[in-house]
């Protein structure tokens, strides 16, 4: 029976049978613990484990830990996965698992959230806003006929102010007047608090996300890092996802066989996109989905914003362009190998 090598969190140990072989126990101190549970977590090896590996006979142990398995000895599923010990102090492990639990957590914490939840925020105000102000606006126009209900902006400076607001309401009115006002006072702190929102996003994209900012722009940016989940998601996206993202509804609309796959989803906002012709546009978004993978990719390494990815989209941009006046070549010319049709002789 091969030997078994098992990795704890207390040590490491070749084990013969159920016999204990050699042993290389982890150090006492919690911080070691802590380091030790995160080589183990993200597949790094211990110093307790490399000791026993740097044994010249490795390679004929078995072990049930794929990581170990790299290193030497023979992967085998039904190989022991502990070993019996006597029982450690659990205060000990309780307070290695929570710190390596602590650090883990964050490690993988995304500063990029506050700005997803920022563009969130600020699409639920901007769903508010038109609410009240068609509510404002249909409210106002009863005492002022001219006035167009889906002026909002109009509507609400009607309301507050006086000299404008000619309503018919009396003096037994006052509480409805300042109800209205009330509304209009709303419609405007909605406003200006979707404005700070915005302003906040455009201040704060290009710290977080310079790559990602110098090729979209902080808004679209933003958005896209909304739709995705993160930063750390969208790097992880493939380039044919990110070119659909926003366009979720259009997309099973497709698999239901009711559309056309969507060329396209938030993309659309980027200039270069919506300004080009139909034709175009779902080429020039897969080219710069591609470079927005690449983009988030180099800001989840804190890298230096790089100005060529802009400068291989306009590229790509220029060909397309180039290629728009060019005459297209008839069909079937310039195609190689005999015919498919005619004399024998000719074939």
């Amino acid at each position: 029976m091969p030997r078994t090598l098992v990795s704890l969190w207390s040590g490491t140990y070749l084990l013969d049978g159920t016999r204990i072989v050699r042993s290389a126990e982890a150090p006492p101190d919690v911080d070691a613990l802590v380091e030790r549970a995160r080589m183990r977590r993200t597949g790094d090896l211990t110093p307790e484990e490399r000791l026993l590996l740097a044994d010249p006979d490795v390679g004929s142990w078995v072990t049930s830990d794929r990581r170990l398995a790299e290193h030497g000895p023979r992967f085998d599923s039904r190989a022991p996965r502990v070993v019996e010990l006597e029982a450690g102090d659990p205060g000990r492990l309780r307070t290695t698992i929570l710190r390596d639990a602590e650090r883990a957590l964050d490690a993988a914490w995304d500063p990029s959230i506050h700005v997803e939840e920022a563009v969130r925020a600020a699409a639920d105000l901007d769903r508010v806003k038109n609410l009240v102000g068609e509510r404002l606006g249909s409210w106002a126009a009863r005492d002022a006929p001219g006035l167009d209900p889906g002026d909002h902006g109009r509507a609400a400076d009607s309301v507050l102010t006086p000299s404008a607001e000619t309503s018919p309401l009396g003096p037994g009115d006052e509480p409805l007047r300042n109800a209205r006002r009330r509304l209009a006072q709303l419609y405007r702190e909605v406003e200006s608090a979707q404005a700070a929102l915005a302003q906040a996003v455009a201040d704060a994209t290009p710290q977080r996300t310079p790559n990602l900012a110098a090729l979209l722009g902080p808004d679209l940016a933003a958005r896209m890092l909304a739709q995705a989940g993160g930063l750390a998601r969208l790097a992880r996206l493939p380039a044919s996802t990110v070119q659909v993202l926003g366009a979720e509804r259009a997309f099973f609309e497709h698999l239901r066989g009711r559309a056309p796959p969507p060329r396209h989803g938030l993309l659309f906002l980027y200039p270069a996109i919506q300004s080009a012709p139909r034709k175009e546009r779902g080429k020039l978004a897969r080219a710069l989905a591609g470079k927005v993978v690449i983009a988030a990719r180099l800001d989840l390494q804190h890298a230096p914003v790089r100005p060529e990815l802009a400068r291989a989209f306009e590229a790509r941009r220029a060909d397309l362009k180039a290629r728009r006046g060019a005459p297209k070549s008839p069909r079937g010319r310039g195609r190689s190998g005999p015919p498919l049709h005619g004399a024998p002789e000719h074939r």
